[in-house]
């Protein structure tokens, strides 16, 4: 039997880039949103159920995200439990669930894959509780991916850093940094996230990678790095921060696991993926 492609969650940043992927590799695919089969709905499994065949390849990027209270936590757990029913007793080729950093303690250390899973917000938990749910129903048919903060074309969020600080930039509109934007993280440029994601899909790919650039980078010289490219006459101004740094203002990872998985793909850096991102939207 042919092998499918089907797509769980279709309007986020991470399906509508892999749609267009796989588009211009004239791969078919199959995408299903929630307009089309509602997971929170506690009959759902039964249609998804349905839509699945044998050999199929599937990637769950279904989620209310950020999950940002318990309620929207709920909701998740209940996505998940919904689409494990719908697979029960079907013979996949493959499952890939899209994750995320969140899971991962903090830490003054490099993260790599092994590094420990005690998160402290709800949206960590909530990917936690997934991912431990998915390996208990399909794992040796599973590989999970943790991306870090994610930015380019087809943000629907507009969340603080570079996808924002570019846009604001080209408006010539000022930049309000949280505090004096000290804090260091790192970025995944989309298209390399997509391009892993395509080669776990094409490939004997199984387990968990992390998907970062591996250098972090504070979010004033994001700002800055906005501005330059744009040639823009916005400023950047401080303000007092409310609330406590997230991640205690440093969030590194250790990317050679990614790197000798995936040797085919360069990863951006922080400015060169944000001047793709720029060409992109000229």
């Amino acid at each position: 039997m042919k092998k499918r492609i089907i797509i769980i969650g279709s309007s986020g940043i991470i399906s509508l880039n892999l749609q267009k992927k796989l588009k211009e590799k004239k791969l078919s695919f199959l995408t299903f949103g929630r307009k089309k089969i509602n997971l929170k709905n506690k009959t759902s499994y039964k249609t998804l159920k349905k839509k699945i065949n044998d050999q199929d390849i599937i990637i769950f990027i279904s989620a209310e995200a950020p999950a940002k209270n318990m309620q929207m936590f709920f909701n998740n757990m209940k996505i998940c439990d919904n689409f494990c029913k719908a697979l029960e007793g079907k013979k996949i080729n493959k499952l890939i669930y899209i994750s995320s950093d969140a899971v991962y303690s903090d830490t003054t250390q490099k993260i790599n894959e092994k590094s420990k899973t005690l998160p402290d917000s709800i949206h960590g938990m909530m990917h936690l509780m997934r991912e431990i749910n998915l390996k208990m129903n399909f794992k040796d048919k599973l590989c999970i991916l943790r991306p870090t903060l994610i930015y380019g074309l087809g943000d629907s969020h507009q969340g603080y850093g570079p996808n924002r600080f570019i846009n604001l930039a080209r408006k010539n509109k000022d930049i309000f940094l949280f505090g004096k934007g000290e804090e260091r993280r790192d970025h995944i440029y989309i298209d390399d996230l997509i391009n892993v994601l395509f080669e776990c899909i094409e490939s004997n790919k199984f387990g968990v990678f992390n998907l970062a650039s591996g250098k972090v980078t504070p979010f004033n010289k994001v700002a800055k790095i906005a501005i330059s490219l744009t040639g823009s006459k916005s400023k950047i101004f401080n303000t007092k921060r409310i609330g406590t740094m997230p991640h205690n203002g440093y969030r590194p990872f250790n990317v050679s696991f990614i790197k000798k998985n995936f040797k085919k793909i360069e990863l951006n850096t922080i400015e060169s993926g944000m001047k793709k991102y720029l060409r992109k939207l000229n």
